[in-house]
């Protein structure tokens, strides 16, 4: 006997199809607008981007040469913060998430950390002029720009990793538990192995707003120019400013005149690049361990 589609079947069967379309649309008006703004950039910068324009230092009143001396000030920044940010903010996340019991003062900690990641940016650059500048006197440096941009990005990173943490299912601490493991053991051998792809993600999203962050360093470490070899891979001390791409685009957009029109989106171009190949190596590891997940 022949199954016909009933009118119930017919009307479902329309409804899910509308359904995927109407996804299909919500995904693509997010994925074609980044096409078309990395496209634009990209045709307005290419008359600058070349080889030499990574390598070569700034000349002409920054009107000419390259963007190295900012580049390696990006990476010095984003690497200092991370190397901060991301050690404190998992070992906090573990915490929270395994050993803080449900009390006040721990839902007091909670909230103020899923607070401090709303916080603007011109917040964090203010609290890094008066804690790190003045107060430990490191200064106007690195040390001082790296440690503001890892205060902002500490809430994001302890957040994410609750999150990870937590999708661990509890039948695996338990089964541990039960073996005779202490909790550091099975957090050490099960609980981050298994969460790790997770703790991840929250660490890639910060490189971008690290990388392209501008108030807090302006406040903190960033220069408008410091005189760099072409190629030198350590041209600055922890104690000195540097330069970086984003207060390099904000100087090249507003304050110097007479600069060839292709620059600005050339540098935009080799920020957004450089952002690209962090997260591009971040997600292969990622996909790369979890693809060693058991469950």
């Amino acid at each position: 006997m022949m199954f016909t589609e009933t009118p119930l079947v017919r009307r479902k069967l329309r409804q899910e199809r509308l359904a995927k379309w109407i996804f299909f649309g919500m995904t693509a008006s997010m994925i074609i607008p980044l096409v078309l703004i990395v496209g634009y950039l990209v045709e307005r910068a290419w008359p600058s981007l070349s080889l030499s324009f990574l390598v070569d230092v700034p000349a002409r009143g920054m009107k000419e040469g390259g963007v190295w001396p900012a580049l390696v000030g990006t990476i010095y920044l984003v690497v200092l913060s991370l190397a901060v940010s991301a050690p404190v903010g998992v070992l906090a996340a573990v915490y929270l998430n395994e050993y803080a019991r449900d009390n006040w003062f721990n839902r007091i900690i909670n909230l103020a950390v899923i607070n401090l990641a709303g916080v603007p940016s011109i917040v964090h650059a203010l609290f890094g002029l008066g804690a790190f500048v003045y107060a430990a006197r490191f200064g106007y440096s690195i040390i001082s720009a790296s440690l503001t941009l890892a205060i902002m990005t500490l809430p994001v990173i302890i957040a994410s990793t609750r999150e990870a943490l937590a999708s661990v299912p509890r039948s695996f601490r338990e089964a541990c538990w039960n073996v005779g493991a202490t909790r550091w053991q099975t957090i050490k051998a099960v609980v981050l192995p298994n969460s790790i792809s997770g703790i991840l993600t929250g660490i890639i999203l910060q490189v971008s707003r690290a990388a392209g962050e501008t108030a807090p360093i302006m406040f903190t470490g960033a220069v408008f120019f410091k005189a760099v070899d072409k190629g030198d891979l350590f041209p600055y001390g922890l104690r000195e400013q540097c330069m970086a791409l984003s207060m390099h685009l904000y100087t090249l957009s507003t304050q110097v005149p007479g600069v060839k029109e292709s620059v600005p989106f050339a540098t935009a171009v080799v920020l957004l690049g450089s952002v690209l190949v962090v997260n591009a190596t971040a997600i292969i590891l990622r996909g790369y361990l979890r693809s060693r997940k058991k469950w």
